[in-house]
């Protein structure tokens, strides 16, 4: 049915940048608000940005100005440029969607996570 895998993670250094990509099978990146989110060591799962299907866009406030959430329909893939990077970054990333369902809420689906390391 739906999956998201995501590339791009790595090692970097403070003030550096690196772009992160999620492929979507099973779901039009289009027509649905698609997220990012980050789990930090012993931390709580934060939202990171959310880019919603008329393109306006939502970020945590620690990452404004610095973060860009993008998606390409055409590849129906979801992307989150991250520049300036700081330590605090570091946060395994996690492509995101919540699909409705009648009576119930929605659906939570999930990729595998790629990992981000920020060196000082």
């Amino acid at each position: 049915q739906v999956q998201l895998v995501e590339s791009g993670g790595g090692l970097v250094q403070a003030g550096g940048s690196l772009r992160l990509s999620c492929a979507a099978s099973g779901i039009d990146v289009s027509s649905s608000a698609m997220n990012w989110y980050r789990q930090a060591p012993e931390k709580q799962r934060e939202l990171v940005a959310t880019i919603f299907s008329g393109s306006s866009t939502n970020y945590l406030n620690s990452v404004k100005g610095r973060f860009t959430i993008s998606r390409d329909n055409a590849k129906n893939t979801v992307n989150l440029q991250m520049t300036s990077l700081k330590p605090e970054d570091t946060a395994v990333y996690y492509c995101n969607v919540k699909v409705p369902i009648s009576w119930s809420g929605r659906k939570d689906y999930w990729g595998q996570g790629t990992q981000v390391t920020v060196s000082s």
